[in-house]
């Protein structure tokens, strides 16, 4: 259905049944606002929960030929 033709149709109905589309409308753009609503990140909050080894940054024993 296209836009016209459900503008159309919407303004056919009684007034008191328009009502309720714009209701239905309303209803599901905070439906659909309350969903796709993203939490914020917080800078640092992962801080000192990751912990790497000391030697992580050391060449592998695997390489040493290729260097």
């Amino acid at each position: 259905m296209t836009n016209t033709s459900l503008k159309i149709e919407i303004n056919s109905l009684p007034k008191s049944i328009r009502d309720e589309v714009a209701d239905f409308v309303e209803f599901l753009k905070k439906k659909s606002k309350t969903k796709s609503k993203l939490k914020m990140r917080e800078f640092g909050y992962a801080k000192g929960k990751i912990k790497l080894a000391p030697d992580f940054d050391a060449p592998l024993n695997e390489f040493k030929g290729y260097m």
